[in-house]
């Protein structure tokens, strides 16, 4: 191979890797990834009724105050204490049903929440499905730091299985005393069962 073939070669093959990289970075720049909307913020929709088809980016309503989910957390600043925050996340445990009887399946779910103490406690919230996308409903507490165990939908009741403590138990015990709440999506409100 003489020198000019060696270079032409060089070159033929430096214009192709080029072309593959510029390539690379304009299909980067179409399919780029969105920037998720700040922490504690409606990434679409108004309020309550935010227009995702994700669960964990949707907005509920716990102990009244709106919490938004980006990426499956928030945090919100004390409402109590402007110098401790709310963390709320996702834990999961969900299960998908139809709970409003429009023969679309909702998304049942538990979120936890952390105010800086001790304690953790756990919300059972359900996300259900409109022409819109997923809307959250209210929060219902199942109790500080227990022990989820199962989430399920049957004939449109939400039956969320956990393990707390007995009455009179110090937080200190581990949670073995076994609960099953009922509950039911009554408009866009989770209710327990009577």
């Amino acid at each position: 191979m003489n020198k000019k073939s060696l270079y032409w070669s060089i070159g033929i093959f430096a214009v192709i890797i080029i072309l593959v990289f510029f390539l690379i970075y304009t299909n980067s720049q179409k399919t780029g990834t969105a920037t998720p909307a700040p922490t504690g913020t409606v990434p679409t929709g108004t309020g309550q009724n935010a227009t995702s088809t994700n669960q964990k980016a949707i907005s509920y309503v716990i102990d009244g105050q709106t919490v938004t989910l980006v990426n499956g957390e928030s945090t919100l600043p004390s409402p109590a204490d402007s110098s401790a925050t709310i963390k709320t996340k996702y834990f999961g445990n969900e299960a998908f049903g139809d709970l409003n009887g429009d023969d679309i399946s909702d998304i049942a779910l538990i979120l936890t929440q952390n105010s800086g103490g001790s304690g953790t406690f756990y919300y059972v919230v359900v996300a259900f499905s409109t022409p819109d996308g997923l809307v959250g409903t209210n929060g219902v507490l199942l109790g500080d730091r227990i022990s989820p165990q199962t989430t399920e939908i049957k004939n449109r009741q939400l039956i969320v299985n956990y393990a707390d403590r007995k009455a009179g138990e110090p937080m200190t015990a581990a949670p073995s005393f076994a609960i099953s709440k009922y509950l039911s999506l009554v408009g866009n409100k989770l209710v327990e069962a009577k």
